[in-house]
């Protein structure tokens, strides 16, 4: 098993990787691998957890940024409907629904290259209206300036994503109307204030595997490594430039979830975009590789995800549970999956009486 030259805890610093031993994991036989991440995964965490969240998009479409793969940018016909940001109530509706459903933690996204100062008080209001639901609260909502992550932070914001996407050599091939230096400095203010940093990537877009390399190593080499850290499959929109690009070796996805966890030990790895396209073994063999997050809800932000009744029946399959927040319990999520375990033992149950009749 690889050693880490020191352990990672709160208190401790990560290790400093080299983009050698991130190429030698990346280089190991797949089982090896695999068993290698699920080890690590078991020091760190209870092996049959997840955390569950659910993002919704509060704002939209229109983006000015240039993202290749992303269907909001105002500059790709992707036929998605603009929308204004969102009335406070009817944010917080939503995140009632998520609860209702298991979710422990609320992400909000705006489509928007960084938020203005009108945009703040609602903002804040969303914050604080999920924080007192007893949820968990995260957002994404483009650049920020240290200032606007340290009112962030006042106003009670757990988590702030802002996701690197791919390696600093590659990011110039997927965008160009921000810089890495420029996500960067969000991770930085954002770390600053005091708030928890979300933040990963994109495989599947036309990256080789040193790109990969790269952007984990980019992210487990920061001052402190970000708590949560999305690994995301593209998702390949009609409109976009990234509409046909090369599928990807689903081999080498639960590579990254692998490389993830060992080099992020501490860190939460969350199973993002892309489930919609991914059967229930790969995804058993991501949580296999460490993955232990996962999003709620049959929509990221504008692209489809399995709903919540497939996921609460996998995970009583694999026999996973729900991570639970201090002030939250699973009793729900765990309601909601017996439900949903009856309502696919009815049909059977009908045909027996049908055929018992007969």
């Amino acid at each position: 098993m690889h050693q880490s030259e020191q352990t990672t805890t709160s208190s401790q610093p990560a290790q400093r990787w080299s983009r050698q031993q991130i190429d030698a994991l990346f280089a190991k036989p797949f089982m090896d691998l695999v068993f290698e991440a699920q080890q690590v995964h078991r020091q760190h965490f209870k092996p049959n957890q997840v955390q569950v969240s659910t993002l919704l998009s509060i704002k939209t479409g229109a983006c000015p940024e240039d993202c290749k793969y992303c269907p909001q940018s105002a500059r790709y016909d992707t036929g998605l409907e603009k929308e204004r940001l969102m009335q406070v109530e009817t944010v917080l509706e939503a995140a009632q629904r998520a609860k209702a459903i298991g979710s422990t933690r609320f992400c909000m996204g705006a489509a928007w290259r960084n938020p203005k100062d009108r945009d703040m008080p609602y903002i804040i209001k969303m914050i604080e209206g999920v924080r007192e639901l007893g949820m968990e609260t995260c957002m994404t909502l483009g650049m920020l300036s240290p200032q606007q992550a340290m009112v962030l932070k006042e106003a009670g914001l757990d988590y702030y994503n802002h996701n690197l996407d791919t390696s600093a050599e590659f990011y110039d091939q997927i965008i160009t109307t921000r810089t890495y230096a420029d996500r960067l400095n969000t991770l930085d203010s954002v770390r600053q204030s005091g708030m928890k940093v979300c933040s990963g990537g994109i495989v599947g877009m036309g990256e080789d595997a040193s790109d990969r390399t790269g952007l984990l190593l980019q992210l487990a080499n920061l001052e402190q490594p970000p708590e949560s850290v999305p690994i995301n499959m593209l998702v390949k929109v009609a409109g976009t430039p990234m509409a046909d690009a090369e599928d990807l070796d689903p081999f080498d996805f639960i590579r990254c979830i692998a490389v993830a966890r060992i080099v992020m030990p501490g860190s939460h790895v969350r199973l993002s975009a892309g489930r919609e396209d991914m059967n229930e073994q790969m995804q058993a063999l991501c949580f296999m590789a460490g993955a232990n997050s996962i999003f709620y809800g049959e929509k990221l932000l504008t692209t489809g995800n399995p709903d919540a009744e497939r996921d609460q029946m996998l995970f009583q399959r694999l026999g996973i549970t729900p991570e639970a927040v201090e002030d939250y319990s699973d009793d729900v999520h765990q309601a909601v999956a017996e439900e949903a375990i009856e309502r696919q033992r009815q049909p059977a149950r009908d045909a027996e009486l049908f055929y018992d009749a007969s």
